[in-house]
């Protein structure tokens, strides 16, 4: 070959090396996020704890991925209100996990009433890594959709429209932020296109939503309990006040009749009338039975209010008692884990 073929070959050579080098380039800016994930996934070693919750949510490869790259951290000490500090506390009544600095915090829960909390927020919390890392034009058009998607649902599901209403004091952007980790881990019935966006990061969407109704119905029976109950409570209240004042006036009746029964008698208005004096005598007698029976059917129910509203008492005990276990403030000063 001439030194005019290898110039020429050079050249080719040169021209192709450059393509190539272009190439990774921009596979590396496209791929910019992927690479820093899997690069960070790869060097992070999880806690034991961390790693049950990760099983737990049956994550497809990407969700594993994007789970791991945020570094997730599981704690139940006082150190975890620390790491969420920058949360607004009044998004939520407790905030037991946080998306900050690219990290997933989560507070260990151990309260066997409400297995599954910490995994179906461990999944809030990674639909919230995975919606920081959308495009703006892709976040924008996704926001639409959520908003679209939870005015059709809310319009008949009050109870969901309760559950965004923690969150009607942000911004546009910041709700459809929440209301994307909501509707993926809190609501069973979603269009195919939400289903197939949610698939990306879970292989098991309908197990999670298993997880969070079992815990959710845990705080929906005590308010059902204990709106029954206060409602029992109100019906008894207005029948045995209805039913006091109506025996408080028959007892007063009563003794009226019995003095003028005894005055009479003792005038001896009856000497010559035997029969009406034992007619008055029965009656009497009778009313008093029935006062009596009236008295007790009273007393009974008095009772059954008072059981009543210790059951309610109790309620509220058992209530409180779970709600401080969700309290990230109430936690131990201690088993701060180690940094990664």
């Amino acid at each position: 070959m001439g030194d005019r073929g290898r110039s020429v070959l050079r050249r080719i050579l040169g021209t192709f090396v450059l393509c190539c080098l272009l190439l990774v380039i921009a596979g590396g800016l496209i791929y910019k996020q992927e690479i820093s994930d899997t690069f960070r996934a790869l060097t992070f070693d999880p806690s034991p704890r961390a790693v049950e919750v990760l099983d737990a949510i049956e994550l497809t490869p990407g969700g594993e991925r994007l789970f791991l790259a945020s570094r997730p951290t599981v704690d139940g000490s006082q150190h975890f209100n620390a790491q969420c500090a920058e949360v607004d506390h009044s998004e939520q009544g407790h905030v037991l996990g946080c998306y900050v600095n690219q990290r997933i915090r989560l507070f260990d829960v151990q309260d066997e009433r409400v297995t599954g909390i910490v995994e179906v927020t461990a999944a809030h919390e990674l639909l919230h890594a995975a919606y920081a890392r959308l495009g703006e034009r892709d976040r924008q058009a996704l926001a639409r959709e959520l908003r679209d998607v939870f005015d059709e649902l809310s319009a008949n599901d009050p109870a969901l429209a309760e559950r965004m209403a923690v969150y009607e004091h942000l911004s546009p952007a910041a709700f459809a932020n929440e209301l994307h980790s909501v509707l993926g881990t809190e609501v069973r019935e979603l269009p195919e296109s939400l289903e197939a966006h949610y698939a990306q990061w879970f292989s098991d969407r309908a197990g999670l939503i298993d997880r969070f109704e079992a815990f959710h119905s845990v705080f929906a029976e005590f308010s059902a309990q204990a709106e029954a109950i206060e409602l029992e409570m109100s019906t008894l209240r207005r029948d045995v006040e209805a039913r006091s004042a109506e025996y408080e006036a028959e007892v007063k009746r009563f003794n009226g009749d019995a003095a003028v029964f005894q005055a009479r008698n003792e005038r001896f208005e009856f000497s010559d009338d035997v029969d009406g004096f034992e007619r008055i005598r029965s009656e009497l007698s009778e009313r008093r039975d029935w006062l009596q029976a009236m008295q007790e059917g009273l007393q009974a129910d008095i009772e059954h209010y008072n059981a009543l509203r210790e059951q309610l008492r109790e309620l509220g005990r058992l209530s409180t008692d779970l709600d401080q276990q969700l309290d990230s403030t109430l936690a131990p000063p201690t088993t701060r884990p180690t940094e990664q």
